[in-house]
């Protein structure tokens, strides 16, 4: 069950921030630091930072809606700096999206600290630099200014800013917030999901799908093989038949060129099964992903595989009828299109400059916002390359060009 809060919320967070509420940064390197000194990964709660984002924000004036996980252990942020009062659009808006969890640093070896944003020469490094509290950073830096231009009457359009939980590990959080826009009638006229582009414009991307199979065999002693039926060597099969399907999708006459992996893909990505080498093993486990391009869908390679599980299963089944093959979807997040963005990319490209269009493999949070009917592109600060990595970072000189086109964009927004 999800809870949803409209009023603030501040009960339900457990944890308290490390700096004082009144006193928070003016400008993006600064908030950048406070943001990664927030232990955000994926397993632990984010309710410290939403805290203090939510604390600020209310500083400004701004109410703010959060939605909550089953455990409330984690929320969703939500905050609207209203139209002004003369405005031609009170009802839709602009929103800034980007997510709150970080991945792991286990196992990495880290030159600094991790949670400590450190500067060494032109790059501060931490946890979520780039991926993507930089782009966080960038946007709490231009609320106020977004809020004088709203109490002036200057703002023709709302500006909304969309924190959510566990993208990394599913985009989880998102779906909540669209859900609770959806209850509320509030239906944005474009996102801007900040992931780390390099600031340049990327107007699509591939969907993700991740599949565990588990193939249930019978067990017998290794010198009687036939007694048994070896989970390990049907698996195998599976798994050279996911491997076809893959091969035959990098040939297709409907492929992207745009797309720097050209092709949907599928990638067995885990293994494991057996006891002994002399015992026919009774289980083994594989899962493997699946990246579509926009055009495609999970049915293109499901069908197939499904087909081949049958015929393995009525080859298993003949020797021994308590075996066979489960096929379980464990995630699933769906691409991004461009086919409703031409606006927004219009407009993105006249306040930067660059009107070069691109296309990537990885997934954002960017597909759930097209899916819900709202337009969206993806352009932030700090290298994709750079992510998920020991001593990640984002140049200095990244966050001002993202500093420069929030504050183009919100310009945009604006009346004279």
């Amino acid at each position: 069950m999800t809870v949803i809060n409209h009023n603030k919320g501040k009960e339900q967070a457990t944890a308290t921030a490390n700096y004082p509420t009144a006193n928070y940064p003016t400008d993006s390197i600064d908030w950048l630091t406070r943001l990664i000194a927030f232990d955000t990964v994926s397993r632990h709660s984010n309710l410290a930072l939403i805290e203090d984002v939510q604390a600020y924000c209310e500083q400004l004036g701004l109410t703010v809606d959060l939605t909550f996980n089953a455990a409330k252990n984690k929320a969703n942020l939500f905050v609207t700096v209203p139209a002004g009062a003369n405005a031609d659009d009170v009802n839709h808006g602009l929103v800034l999206s980007g997510h709150t969890d970080v991945v792991p640093v286990d196992g990495q070896d880290w030159t600094s600290e991790p949670f400590t944003a450190t500067i060494r020469g032109d790059k501060l490094y931490g946890r979520g630099a780039c991926d993507m509290k930089g782009f966080i950073a960038c946007a709490l830096t231009l609320l106020p200014q977004a809020v004088k231009l709203s109490n002036a009457g200057k703002l023709r359009r709302p500006l909304h800013l969309a924190l959510s939980f566990d993208e990394e590990v599913g985009c989880l959080g998102a779906p909540l917030i669209l859900a609770d826009l959806k209850a509320r009638g509030i239906t944005p006229d474009y996102c801007i999901v900040g992931e780390p582009t390099n600031m340049a414009m990327v107007v699509a991307h591939k969907g993700i799908a991740v599949y565990r199979c588990r193939v249930h065999g019978k067990s017998a002693h290794s010198s009687l093989t036939k007694q048994g039926v070896n989970a390990i060597s049907y698996a195998s099969r599976l798994i050279g038949y996911v491997d076809e399907l893959a091969e035959e999708m990098s040939y297709r006459s409907d492929n992207d060129a745009m797309f720097d992996v050209p092709y949907s893909t599928l990638s067995v990505g885990t293994i494991r099964g057996g006891t002994a080498t002399n015992i026919v093993p009774n289980l083994c486990e594989f899962t493997f992903d699946y990246r579509n391009l926009p055009h495609m869908t999970q049915d293109d390679i499901l069908v197939p595989i499904q087909a081949k599980v049958a015929e393995l299963n009525a080859q298993m089944q003949a020797r021994a009828p308590e075996t066979g093959i489960e096929l379980l979807q464990e995630e699933s997040v769906p691409a991004m299109t461009d086919s409703d963005s031409a606006e927004l990319q219009a407009l993105i490209a006249a306040l930067t400059g660059d009107d070069t269009r691109h296309k990537v493999a990885y997934a954002t949070e960017g597909g759930q916002f097209t899916n819900a009917g709202i337009p969206t592109i993806i352009c932030g600060p700090g290298s994709i390359e750079q992510a998920h990595k020991a001593d990640e970072y984002v140049a200095l000189s990244e966050m001002t060009r993202c500093d420069e086109f929030l504050q183009k964009l919100l310009n945009s927004c604006a009346s004279n």
